[in-house]
C-alpha cells in the first residue's frame, strides 16, 4: 500500500474536511474509552455521503487498503479501533433523511447519534424506542452493526426488530439500496439482516430505515428490594401478567449500587437495606388505570413475599433518581482494580440459576472475588463483572480462568457468551469454541461470498480460517 498515494486519492475525493493524518486529530479515534483498547491507521477518511463512502471504499480497494468502520467509538469489544487499516468514519453522515410519521418510520444516516433519532421521532408524536446508556454518543450505524440491545428489548426488541430497510456499500463499492419502509416484503432473502449485528464485516451501513411506535402517554417507574434472583423472576411474570405494560425490567445486585455511591459523585442509596434491586418502567397508551395496575402487582407482590420494599416515583425526577443508579454502574466499578466483564445471556427461566452457578463458581475459583451483576433480566442478559478480591495483587487475579468459566456456565443453561456487546477483536477466539463449527463455517462462508478480499474490518468478529 503506496500511503501517500492512498491520501492523496482520498483527499482529492473528499476534499481536506473529509481526511485526517495528523496524529493529534487522529488521536480521539484510536482508543476506546476505557482506554482497554488502542491502535493506530495511517488515514481517517470521513465522507459525507453515501456516493463519497462508495468511493472511499474503491479507492481502497485499488490500494490494497483494508478498512476498519467506526460510529461513536462506544463500542466494548474493540471491533471500532483501527490497528493499520484506514479508518473510515461516519460521524459526517449524521442527517434526518425523511419522516413517514403515518408509516411509523423514519430513516437516518448511519451517523446520526441516537438520541438525535428519538428527539426527531419524539417531534412527529412518536418513539424511537431503543434507549442504553452510551445514546449521547453511539451512532445508528454502529447500533445497527452491533445489533444494540439496551433496557427496552423486553417491550420493544433488540435494533434488528427495529430495521425495516438499509443502505449499505458493499466491499466492492457497489452499493445496497434496501431503504424500504415496509413491515412485510416476502420476496426472498431478508439482506438488510446481514448486515445487522455484523460489526461491519460484510459491508459499510450508511443509512437505515427504522421502526417507529406510538409515543407513550403515561409511564410509572418503580424501585423493589428483593432477597433473591428467583424472587425476581416471580417478580416479572407477576407483573407482566398483571399490568401488560412493562417496558424495563433491570436488576443490580447489592456491590453494584454499593460501588457507584463509593464512586460516582452525587449518587445516593435509595434502597440501603436490599440485597437486589429490581427496577421496573411500565408505559401505556393512556394514565387511566396504569396507576392501579402497578399498584395492585406490587401489593400482590408484596403479599407473595415476592419482594419486600416498593419505591414508586413520584415525579420524573424520581424516576431518574432511580435510573440514575441503574446507569451509573460501569462507571462505578470502573475504579475498582483488576476485573474481567461479561454480557452473557441464558433463557429468562435460567437467569436465577446463572448468577448461583457463577458466583459460587467465581468463590471456589478465585475465594473473596467482588461480583458485580446488573442487567437486564427480563430478557436474560446479565452484565457480570468479577472483581479482584480486597487486598489481592492485580497481577495475581485469574480473571482469563474466570472468564472461561462465566462463558461455560452461561453456554451449559443454553445461553450465548455475548448478549448484545457483540464480538469485536476482545471475543473472536471464544466465539470459536464457543459457538457450533456449522455457524462458524457459514458464517466464513458469507464473510468470503461479499468480501473475499477481506477488505472489511478484517480483524473483527472472525478469526482468519486455518
Amino acid at each position: 500500500m503506496n500511503t501517500t498515494d492512498l491520501v492523496a486519492k482520498l483527499t482529492a475525493r473528499l476534499g481536506p474536511k473529509g481526511v485526517l493524518t495528523e496524529a493529534d486529530a487522529l488521536s480521539p479515534y484510536l482508543t476506546e474509552w476505557r482506554g482497554k483498547f488502542s491502535g493506530q491507521t495511517p488515514v481517517a477518511a470521513l465522507p459525507a455521503s453515501t456516493e463519497e463512502v462508495a468511493d472511499v471504499v474503491r479507492i481502497c480497494v485499488e490500494a490494497g487498503a483494508s478498512i476498519t468502520t467506526q460510529g461513536g467509538n462506544t463500542g466494548l469489544v474493540g471491533g471500532q479501533i483501527p490497528d493499520g487499516e484506514v479508518l473510515v468514519s461516519l460521524k459526517r453522515m449524521n442527517r434526518i433523511r425523511a419522516i413517514d410519521a403515518h408509516n411509523d418510520s423514519l430513516i437516518a444516516e448511519a451517523g446520526c447519534v441516537l438520541t438525535s433519532v428519538q428527539q426527531a421521532a419524539a417531534d412527529s408524536d412518536r418513539l424511537f424506542p431503543l434507549s442504553l446508556a452510551s445514546e449521547g454518543s453511539a451512532t445508528i450505524g454502529g447500533l445497527i452493526s452491533t445489533n444494540a440491545g439496551g433496557v427496552h428489548v423486553l417491550r420493544y426488541g433488540m435494533m434488528r426488530e427495529l430495521v425495516l430497510g438499509i443502505e449499505a456499500v458493499l466491499p466492492d463499492g457497489r452499493v445496497l439500496n434496501g431503504l424500504k419502509a415496509l413491515r412485510k416484503d416476502n420476496t426472498g432473502y431478508d439482506l438488510k439482516q446481514l448486515f445487522i449485528g455484523a460489526e461491519g464485516t460484510l459491508g459499510i451501513v450508511t443509512a437505515a430505515t427504522l421502526k417507529l411506535v406510538p409515543r407513550p402517554r403515561a409511564r410509572e417507574t418503580v424501585l423493589l428490594g428483593v432477597a433473591e434472583a428467583r424472587q425476581a423472576l416471580a417478580l416479572l411474570h407477576r407483573v407482566k401478567a398483571m399490568t401488560g405494560a412493562v417496558s424495563a425490567f433491570e436488576v443490580m445486585n447489592r456491590l453494584s449500587v454499593e460501588c457507584v455511591v463509593k464512586n460516582v459523585p452525587g449518587s445516593r442509596d435509595p434502597m440501603p437495606e436490599a440485597q437486589l434491586m429490581v427496577l421496573i418502567e411500565f408505559e401505556a397508551a393512556h394514565a387511566e388505570g396504569l396507576r392501579d395496575a402497578v399498584e395492585a402487582a406490587l401489593a400482590a407482590a408484596l403479599e407473595a413475599d415476592e419482594a419486600q420494599t416498593a419505591l414508586i416515583a413520584e415525579n420524573a425526577g424520581q424516576a431518574r433518581d432511580f435510573w440514575h443508579v441503574r446507569e451509573a454502574i460501569s462507571a462505578g466499578h470502573k475504579p475498582e482494580g483488576a476485573q474481567v466483564n461479561h454480557d452473557v445471556s441464558v433463557p429468562v427461566s435460567q437467569t436465577p440459576e446463572f448468577l448461583t452457578r457463577a458466583d459460587a463458581a467465581m468463590e471456589a475459583r478465585c475465594p473473596g472475588a467482588r461480583i458485580v451483576a446488573f442487567g437486564h433480566m427480563g430478557d436474560g442478559n446479565f452484565h457480570y463483572t468479577a472483581m479482584q478480591p480486597r487486598g489481592m495483587d492485580a497481577a495475581l487475579f485469574p480473571g482469563a480462568a474466570l472468564t472461561q468459566t462465566v462463558y461455560e456456565i452461561a453456554t451449559a443453561l443454553g445461553g450465548s457468551i455475548s448478549a448484545e456487546h457483540g464480538i469485536g477483536v476482545a471475543r473472536k477466539a471464544d466465539l470459536v469454541r464457543f459457538k457450533d463449527a456449522e455457524s462458524i463455517a457459514l458464517m466464513r462462508t458469507l464473510k468470503r461470498a461479499l468480501d473475499p478480499m477481506n477488505v472489511m474490518n478484517p480483524r473483527a468478529l472472525l478469526t482468519t480460517e486455518v
